[in-house]
């Protein structure tokens, strides 16, 4: 039982990172807030997070990747393509509120959210 109750605390846990809120993303000398995503090995260095954007301000999404992939930014509907062993800028000014998703399109591999607000 003691060992049950090990495991669920740990998944329990697992999920936690949702319940601390959303990070804030790196802002530039100029104001831009900036978010940055690794892909390795066929998945997000670090895991995939939530960052929190304030609305109306530029957001450039800068995503590394070890595979060539098209990188989509949902609800604005941008995308950039991205080569294998490159790196790839979606530049927006977030204009819209609500949570985004940005994922890897062919590979439905999810990078990260903005939480626009």
């Amino acid at each position: 039982m003691a060992a049950t109750l090990v495991v669920a605390a740990l998944a329990v846990g697992g999920c936690g990172s949702a319940g601390s809120g959303p990070a804030a993303p790196a802002v530039t000398a100029d104001g831009v807030q900036r978010v940055e995503v690794a892909v390795a090995g066929g998945a997000v260095t670090g895991g995939v997070r939530r960052f929190a954007v304030p609305l109306g301000s530029t957001v450039e999404v800068v995503v590394a990747s070890d595979v060539a992939d098209e990188v989509h930014l949902h609800g604005y509907d941008r995308t950039a393509y991205v080569t294998a062993g490159a790196t790839t800028t979606l530049r927006f000014v977030a204009d819209l509120p609500g949570v985004f998703d940005v994922e890897l399109e062919q590979r439905s591999l999810p990078l990260t959210q903005l939480q626009v607000s």
